[in-house]
């Protein structure tokens, strides 16, 4: 085969010789490389080797300091534990001893009392016994005064039984008569004895008046009455009444003479009856009736 003939394959031509000078240049290089290496890790090694000496005496140092302090702590704690027991002891004998001294107290306290009770209950007895005694003494003087009360009552009774007998003689005395309204009266009352009768008969309500002669009506009971003109000489007066707002003039009107007239309250007639004429003066009373009820 020739090799010159077109579309065979050829090998590419040797290299150049002048190339060769180069490789120990670099080969010497790397080898100086890779020694500074080993002596930059040879010193680090070095270094590393002492950082850690040092690190395992700081740590023996520490862990001993740990070993002392546990050791300390250890100690204190025995020594807190053992004065607790010495307290918890303590408490217990202080405990046991204020537990006698209150039951001698205790013990003490009910002799007092016991003692107490004792004399007050024979200062109790002694007084009840003195009470006892006053009580005898009161019943004789009271047994004595109800004799004397019996006494007196029968004074009072036999003073009651008069003062009756007298009181329905009066009431027999006083008269009925005719008003000036031409109304059958009640009875007529011409004193004060024989007013006090009425009154004690209760049929109708009284109310007594001294009237003297003013510019103003007075009040008397549910009426008001102005006195106008006296004439003493004949007992002669004239009065003015206002009973449910209105007025009536009652002229010339002579004493223990009925004076009737009507209001709105009662089926019965007011009457006015005057027992005394005086200078400008009247005494008298107005009776009304007891039951009061709307007129239709």
């Amino acid at each position: 085969m020739n090799p010159n003939q077109p579309g065979m394959f050829q090998p590419p031509p040797p290299p150049a010789s002048n190339g060769g000078g180069l490789k120990i240049p670099i080969l010497f290089g790397l080898v100086l490389a890779l020694l500074a290496a080993n002596v930059y890790l040879f010193l680090q090694l070095g270094k590393t080797k002492d950082d850690v000496k040092e690190l395992q005496a700081s740590l023996k140092t520490e862990i001993q300091g740990v070993h002392e302090v546990a050791a300390v702590s250890s100690k204190a704690s025995q020594k807190y534990q053992t004065e607790l027991k010495d307290q918890l002891e303590e408490a217990r004998r202080q405990q046991a001893m204020a537990v006698g001294q209150a039951k001698l107290d205790a013990q003490k306290k009910v002799e007092d009392l016991e003692r107490t009770l004792k004399q007050e209950t024979r200062a109790v007895a002694q007084q009840m016994e003195s009470k006892i005694g006053e009580v005898k003494e009161q019943t004789q003087a009271a047994q004595s005064k109800i004799g004397e009360v019996s006494t007196e009552v029968g004074a009072v009774k036999g003073e009651v039984a008069a003062t009756k007998s007298e009181l329905e003689k009066t009431i027999g005395d006083l008269k009925r008569v005719k008003g000036d309204l031409g109304e059958q009266s009640g009875l007529i009352a011409t004193n004060g004895r024989e007013l006090n009768a009425l009154k004690a008969l209760g049929e109708r309500n009284y109310f007594e008046f001294r009237l003297a002669k003013q510019k103003n009506a007075q009040r008397v009971g549910d009426v008001a009455i102005l006195l106008k003109r006296v004439d003493q000489k004949r007992n002669k007066f004239t009065i003015e009444l206002t009973a449910d707002d209105k007025k009536v003039e009652k002229k010339d009107k002579s004493i223990n003479e009925p004076l009737q007239f009507y209001t709105s309250k009662a089926r019965q007639p007011y009457e006015i009856v005057v027992n005394e004429v005086g200078k400008d003066l009247i005494v008298g009373y107005l009776a009304t009736p007891k039951v009061q009820s709307v007129r239709n």
